[in-house]
């Protein structure tokens, strides 16, 4: 109810297709993301427990109050790298057949709507059914994207509340379980594809935390290994020749 209050604040216009595959308790649910309002547009339709860092300002203060109605699963910001410790809590979660299914944006940060980026592998290695959701936002009356290197939670919210109207589509695509010649990254980029294709956005291999990050050094050595190859192979076509 709480969150059906929300979208009719955001002039939210939603349409849910195929509906019978919603996600069910012991699974995990994983969607695209474009903006904060995800959320509140998925759980407008649904129950689900949330999974993030916990944060302060506003944002914390929405986090403690969510926590009063159903468990979710906050990380501190040191549990957060620790990947043993978040896939233990999350493997614990799913096997508790009465406890909400968990809902992860796999690709860690907001995208522009127009692609579906690298999808981490953490949720994908836990062993539980995954249901894939595809979201689609209409940008002709108001863009949903959230810059948040630009706009601050509370302007992003105003803005958006005051935009003509918030349009998106979600479908809800068939459950999907990892297959046993498959390893945790295949299984993402297969998920990746299926929501990409659904919701017709462009599927990319790049890593969307890359707008705010350098790249690793070992990204950069593997693809001079890759080029130096390249030289070298043709270098010896020539000589060849």
């Amino acid at each position: 109810m709480c969150y059906r209050i929300c979208v009719r604040a955001l002039t939210a216009i939603i349409t849910y297709h195929d509906r019978e595959n919603r996600p069910r308790n012991g699974g995990i649910c994983v969607a695209n993301h474009t903006s904060p309002i995800d959320v509140i547009i998925l759980a407008s339709d649904g129950y689900y427990a949330m999974v993030g860092q916990v944060h302060g300002g506003l944002m914390g203060v929405i986090q403690r109050a969510m926590v009063k109605a159903c468990p979710h699963v906050w990380f501190e910001r040191s549990e957060v790298k620790d990947r043993h410790l978040v896939a233990k809590r999350l493997t614990e979660h799913v096997q508790d057949k009465s406890k909400l299914p968990i809902l992860i944006f796999p690709e860690g940060t907001c995208i522009n709507n127009t692609s579906v980026m690298m999808f981490k592998k953490g949720s994908f290695e836990i062993g539980a059914t995954v249901y894939p959701v595809a979201i689609k936002y209409d940008p002709q009356f108001g863009d949903a994207f959230w810059n948040s290197s630009k706009y601050g939670m509370v302007t992003y919210l105003l803005r958006m509340m005051t935009s003509w109207a918030i349009v998106c589509s979600v479908w809800y695509l068939p459950p999907m379980t990892r297959e046993t010649d498959e390893d945790a990254v295949q299984f993402a980029n297969r998920v990746k594809s299926a929501i990409a294709r659904q919701g017709g956005l462009v599927d990319l291999l790049w890593d969307g935390g890359l707008k705010r990050e350098k790249v690793k050094d070992t990204f950069k050595e593997e693809q001079q290994k890759l080029y130096s190859k390249m030289i070298v192979g043709n270098h010896e076509d020539r000589s060849r020749s």
